[in-house]
């Protein structure tokens, strides 16, 4: 009997935007008034009104990928151009000569692993707690795919290193101004406050996201088929015996500097200047082109190198643009302020402890339609902060119900661009992807729970 296979990643996109069409027509429309405070479009508490029906036809199915084409083209272009980069750096021969000696390294007594691998792990999720590593995954896992594949794991272990890590330190994170930042500022409470328990957050998920990535690895090293991917791909892009040999020239070295270089420019202008994808596409770009010249390709050799990366690139920028497609008809349906307006109805009256995992729950589903840490802050904060005071839950604690429903779901749903991206990169299909992050998942919603209530039972979070 054959083996139950999910169908592809666009596929499961297009099947999930009928059924958003579908909802059009069975939700009751309705709208909050909304005011502009600090640029951003808030949300007035008190003012949902049903309004008349946007029911969408069956033409927006045709229509929502180009919209959601349009509204994500940054975030596309950005891609094309990491791709383009990386590219050009690839063809220098830089990066894999200094795998190479990460690799040789590493397997040169197998307790080093221990070591290398989480704090791989532990670094991607600082960056997500503290500058809000997101998009940027996609440049990484470029790195850590061939990375994992020439340690002799799968490359599910390539994307999990900087998805993962990543998405432990964005749910637990402390200082991210995209999602912390702009939900403590509409919830009124001061600024990054509340910064140890957010740090011991932080470390717990961190820990979580380590242990589950070690034990498959832990695995692997006892039983290759116990790879998800085991004879799935018989051709793996691994270091080979000719690659070995790969020095590291002076030349080489200079680009793996260059590239240290650029990635310290990424943290500092993203956290003290504001820089986002337009700013770090620019970056990369920059750094492929320099880097094309230092290892001494010629021009035409840098323009094919920078194409075929972008092209490599494709299939995750059509999923990004479907994913983005089916918010669009969730908002032109006007769909998704009911169910705002009906999870606040339904907690009144609720002890804390239950309003608080009930809020997580519902930031989780609600992300499912609105995977955007700041657009989701934007659109639920301004209800669940006076809200949590009615419930006696603190506004701190929304906050952070607010950030699990966001940063937790956001590795599995099919609507994330960025997981989706990323599963496209390194050819993943979404169900096996699915059995391996499905008991993470449950671990980190446990996690969430019990974490929420500590502030809420044992102590005052002010």
């Amino acid at each position: 009997m054959n083996k139950f296979k999910l169908p592809d990643t666009l596929v499961i996109a297009s099947c999930i935007l009928l059924l958003v069409i579908i909802l059009t027509w069975i939700i009751p429309a309705g709208e909050f008034t909304r005011e502009v405070v600090d640029g951003r479009n808030i949300v007035v508490p008190g003012t949902f009104q049903n309004v008349d029906p946007s029911p969408q036809s069956i033409l927006s199915f045709f229509t929502a990928p180009y919209q959601g084409f349009e509204q994500a083209v940054g975030v596309i272009a950005f891609i094309f151009f990491i791709g383009g980069a990386f590219g050009m750096i690839n063809a220098t021969g830089a990066i894999d000569a200094g795998l190479l000696k990460l690799v040789n390294f590493t397997l040169s007594n197998p307790v080093y692993k221990w070591f290398v691998i989480p704090l791989l792990i532990l670094a991607f999720s600082f960056a997500g707690g503290s500058f809000g590593l997101s998009e940027e995954v996609l440049v990484f896992v470029l790195i850590t795919i061939p990375l994992a594949i020439s340690l002799g794991y799968d490359r599910i272990v390539g994307i999990a290193i900087p998805l993962i890590g990543s998405g432990a330190g964005f749910a637990g994170a402390f200082l991210n101004p995209f999602t912390v930042g702009v939900a403590q500022g509409i919830a009124e409470v001061p600024l990054f406050s509340g910064m140890g328990y957010r740090l011991f957050v932080w470390a717990v998920f961190s820990l979580v996201a380590i242990a589950y990535i070690m034990f498959y690895i832990y695995r692997l090293d006892k039983d290759k088929t116990a790879s998800l991917l085991y004879g799935e791909n018989a051709r793996e892009e691994v270091v080979t015996e000719h690659n070995r040999e790969l020095p590291l020239t002076s030349n080489r070295i200079i680009v793996l500097v260059l590239f240290v270089v650029t990635l310290i420019l990424l943290a500092w202008g993203v956290t003290q200047k504001g820089w986002y994808i337009m700013e770090i596409s620019g970056l990369f770009f920059g750094l492929g082109i320099f880097s094309g010249l230092i290892g001494g390709l010629s021009l035409s050799t840098m323009v094919k190198a920078f194409t075929d990366g972008a092209k490599d690139m494709m299939a995750a920028c059509l999923v990004v643009a479907f994913c983005r497609g089916i918010l669009v008809i969730a908002e032109e349906g006007k769909i998704i302020d009911p169910m705002l307006n009906l999870m606040a109805q339904s907690l009144d009256g609720m002890p804390p402890v239950i309003s608080a995992q009930a809020m997580f729950i519902f930031q989780s589903f609600l992300n499912f339609f609105v995977p955007s840490g700041s657009g989701q802050a934007a659109l639920t904060m301004p209800i669940m902060a006076p809200l949590s005071d009615l419930l006696g839950v603190s506004r701190q604690t929304a906050v952070l119900a607010f950030q699990f429903g966001d940063g937790l779901s956001n590795m599995i749903i099919p609507t994330s661009g960025v997981t989706m991206g990323v599963l496209s990169i390194a050819r993943i299909p979404y169900d096996v992807w699915l059995r391996w992050m499905i008991p993470l998942f449950i671990l980190f919603v446990i996690t969430g729970m019990l974490l929420l209530t500590g502030p809420t039972v044992f102590f005052e979070w002010k």
